[in-house]
């Protein structure tokens, strides 16, 4: 019996292992864009919160730092961008727009309310030439390095 339950344990100790492996990675890919979005009521008090994602990307080229957020249904309006330092913080608020009509709600996953999120730069940028742009609910913020010098060849002088 025991040789029987061998292989059908090592394939479920293997199945076990893999999936493991896949939330470490989701896990380890998402845990940064999960974000928290904080809803307040009519009358200004905080609400329940949500969860949602805020997915990022963070490109360094040689003289520059290039941020991509993706941020749908926002109003670029509704954005603040601020850095301080090796952070860079990016707040703002996604406004549940009421629906009229007179049916209800079966599935709500859309994330609603302020939220802030924060990436440490891998380098020093200048902060007064930052630019940023937000079109199809994707921001783009780009960045000036100022930690490299720029490079320069040397030439060679023949000997006195």
């Amino acid at each position: 019996m025991g040789t029987l339950t061998a292989p059908w344990r090592q394939g479920a100790q293997h199945a076990w292992a893999s999936l493991a492996e896949g939330w470490r990675d989701l896990r380890q890919r998402a845990g940064g864009a999960l974000t928290r979005f904080r809803r307040k009521d009519a009358a200004g008090r905080e609400d329940e919160a949500g969860w949602g994602l805020v997915s990022a990307d963070l490109r360094v080229e040689d003289d520059r730092i290039i941020v991509r957020m993706e941020l749908p249904g926002m109003n670029r309006e509704d954005l603040q961008i601020d850095i301080d330092g090796d952070q860079l913080s990016v707040s703002g608020e996604k406004h549940f727009e009421q629906e009229s009509g007179d049916g209800s709600y079966r599935l709500r996953q859309c994330a609603y309310g302020s939220f802030r999120r924060e990436l440490i730069l891998p380098h020093a940028v200048d902060a007064e030439h930052i630019q940023a742009r937000y079109r199809n609910g994707v921001l783009h913020i780009d960045m000036p390095r100022t930690d490299r010098d720029r490079g320069r060849r040397i030439p060679v002088r023949a000997a006195d």
